[in-house]
């Protein structure tokens, strides 16, 4: 038996042992009573009666064990034309001083703190010096719209929100204050403070009795210990978009986060302490949580916050100019920035300008890995592309090549073997397990490992609802896919109506909410169609009401400059187009799966619940008007 294969059985065959070894690479302030607690199935507990801090484990032990003057964190700027990096020392310096700020707004262990940022240092600081005290940060992603950050808010109920004056998106400038006091405006919940970095490319107007200037309250601020939690307690809240408008509050708690996130660096990235892992991303996704500022810190390797896109900064050798100027070992990003990268420079000339000796390994998760995508950055790179496969909830890979174990034999179009602590399996839709080769739902066998989702925030009947019960004793990832005779797991997109726009979730159903506002909508549907560059597009598809006599142009501007302000620029809703009629089912359900086959171009069996079958002629037909499906 390999030596992946004997962790792999032991992880499932005995995930208490395994998992107490794990936990060794942490620093305990008291050891746990029990590794697992299966008391209340499916709320598993990991590390129950444990205590540590999180932030002590990411940057103070690293300064106490004599590495205070190697840098934690490269920031690299391309937008703004500034390198500055961050030793471990000044990190704990930088945090302590914030936390201490925190403090002294009344932030207290338990409480909620929101960081609404760009990707800029002082992000990492915000959610360390949120675990420093013990406070649980919720981070909304700096390009989400006013609308959206109110959602948030208001299910958080943060007593502070902690934000930057704006952000620089390729040559144009965002100010955040404004999308700020418009989202507190429609929020129910009012925070106490603002904590507001002033930021040189953008100034914010403060509101004197509720913001704070950041770099006025670190000078009053005094240096804050790290706080004592217990390994269940919360460390944070990442809202993922499910099939209705509100968005889920996943939470990761303390001791399991940092046990598995610590053991992934080694064992599935290869990342010993004092490397260069590089994760390109955004601190507001929960790959920034896991890989940008969590993972590197924890194991105690240098990482960079790069505030910059794979193109355009200035050019398609932006990421081989990274790598070259801070010796990066190891780069985790999503397919989309690579076929970006392929679309501007199809031979890959730039790259010959750049040493990449450093460079060891690609990583890609977010999406679907294309083969012409695999193929083309093996052939360029000449070093290990690595696919593998996670979640929001999960946190971490529940697929993938564990080189810092064994590296296996890649195939084309999978993220390769269930990582240990994940039973993966395939079942129909009666939660019978299916043989190898055969499609059907993949879930994964309870109990999860521990940095998974505990919980959702406040809402524990929808974590059973939306994981737990469709599959009895089974955690359901909502995708599809199959189990080769190998055991290599191939996924082959979601079962619901989430699609997959460059690496980030979006719920089609929100989309749907905003088009349907329109004076002039009578009902709409919004489908995920095939992308080249960014894996899937939103196609909006509307009927108009009956009388209404408008240009269908008009019409189709107002709904993509409404997803613009509601939702924000990620959802990417470009295209739409009025129809006569949408097909349904008779007791009403728009059959939205059936469209998303046609304009992609994929084969579909009538329903035999539909009500008119005259009505998807009449959708193939505007659909192929369109251009659909694309080839």
């Amino acid at each position: 038996m390999s030596q992946f294969d004997e962790l792999f059985q032991q992880s499932i065959e005995q995930p208490e042992e395994f998992w107490a070894k794990a936990a060794e690479g942490i620093h305990w302030i008291k050891k746990w009573d029990k590794v697992l607690d299966a008391s209340n199935p499916p709320f598993y507990r990991w590390f129950a009666g444990g205590t540590m801090n999180t932030c002590y484990n990411a940057v103070d032990r690293h300064v106490e064990a004599g590495r205070g003057d190697q840098t934690a964190i490269i920031y690299d700027s391309p937008v703004t034309d500034t390198i500055r990096k961050i030793t471990y020392k000044e990190l704990q310096n930088d945090v302590a001083l914030f936390a201490g700020g925190l403090k002294a707004q009344g932030v207290t262990k338990g409480d909620t703190v929101v960081i609404y940022m760009p990707m800029i240092p002082e992000a990492a600081v915000a959610m360390l010096a949120c675990a420093r005290l013990g406070a649980v940060h919720s981070v909304v992603f700096g390009g989400f719209a006013a609308s959206e950050l109110a959602i948030r808010v208001d299910h958080a109920k943060p007593k502070v929100l902690i934000s930057a004056s704006g952000a620089v998106e390729g040559k144009k400038t965002i100010a955040y204050k404004p999308l700020i006091d418009k989202a507190l405006e429609q929020s129910d919940h009012q925070v106490e403070k603002c904590i507001i970095f002033q930021r040189d490319v953008v100034k914010a107007d403060m509101q004197a009795d509720r913001d704070i200037d950041w770099q006025e309250l670190i000078k009053t601020s005094e240096p804050a210990d790290c706080v004592e939690v217990a390994a269940t307690d919360p460390l944070y809240i990442l809202y993922t978009s499910g099939t209705t408008g509100m968005p889920k509050g996943v939470m990761r708690d303390n001791g399991g986060h940092a046990v598995a996130i610590h053991w992934s660096m080694k064992n599935i990235y290869d990342i010993d302490a004092g490397d260069v892992f590089w994760s390109a991303s955004d601190v507001g996704w929960v790959v920034g949580h896991s890989y940008i500022i969590y993972g590197p810190l924890l194991k105690g390797a240098t990482t960079i916050i790069y505030e910059g896109k794979p193109i355009g900064t200035p050019d398609a050798g932006a990421f081989w100019r990274v790598i070259s100027e801070h010796k990066v070992k190891t780069l985790f990003t999503a397919p989309t920035a690579f076929r970006a990268i392929k679309k501007m420079d199809p031979n890959g000339e730039l790259i010959k300008k750049y040493d990449m000796s450093s460079f060891e390994a690609l990583y890609l998760a977010g999406e679907r890995l294309d083969t012409d995508t695999y193929h083309w950055a093996s052939d360029l790179l000449h070093v290990p592309i690595i696919d593998h496969w996670w979640q929001t909830e999960t946190g971490w890979a529940i697929v993938g090549n564990c080189r810092g174990i064994e590296e296996k034999m890649v195939k084309a179009g999978s993220p390769t073997l269930p990582v240990p602590g994940y039973d993966v399996r395939v079942v129909n839709d009666a939660g019978e397990e299916l043989p190898a080769g055969e499609e059907g739902n993949i879930v994964i066998k309870l109990p999860l490992p521990p940095g998974t989702l505990a919980t959702l925030w406040r809402n524990e009947d929808r974590f059973l609802s939306s994981y737990m019960t469709t599959f009895s004793g089974y955690y359901e990832t909502s995708d599809g896919g199959y189990i080769d005779k190998d055991g290599y797991v191939f996924v082959m997109g979601r079962m619901d109506d989430v699609i997959n726009i460059a690496g980030h979730r979006l719920s089609t159903g929100a989309m749907e909410e905003v088009i349907a506002t329109h004076p002039d909508v009578a009902e709409c549907a919004v489908i995920g169609t095939d992308d080249q560059l960014k894996g899937q597009l939103p196609l909006g598809l509307f009927v108009l009401k009956e009388g209404v006599e408008r240009d269908s142009e008009d019409i189709k501007a107002d709904l993509v400059r409404m997803i613009r302000e509601e939702i924000g620029p990620i959802a990417c809703l470009r295209e739409t187009s009025g129809v006569n009629r949408l097909p349904k089912t008779r007791s009403g359900k728009i059959l939205r799966g059936t469209m998303r086959s046609i304009a992609n171009g994929k084969e579909y069996r009538m329903p035999s619940t539909i009500d008119d079958p005259t009505s998807l002629d009449e959708i193939t037909s505007a659909l192929q008007g369109m251009g659909y499906p694309k080839t």
